[in-house]
């Protein structure tokens, strides 16, 4: 799993704010900002957590790729 501090960093880098990540995710919002904040969660947690990125860095990758091909 990504460091707590670095989750907040990914999420932000992706424009993605904590209730849309909640969503996604299906956890409550204040689970993603107890993550962020350095607490623990279950391992469950983490996986619905990092699931979405699955699909979410691929798509975002490929749109930063056409958009610097077209330069």
């Amino acid at each position: 799993m990504v460091a707590s501090n670095e989750l907040k960093k990914i999420r932000e880098n992706l424009l993605i704010s904590k209730a849309e990540l909640a969503r996604k995710a299906k956890v409550s919002p204040v689970t993603i900002d107890r993550i962020e904040k350095g607490m623990s969660c279950r391992m469950e947690t983490k996986r619905k957590i990092i699931l979405p990125w699955a699909i979410i860095f691929p798509i975002k990758k490929k749109f930063s790729l056409m958009i610097n091909n077209t330069s």
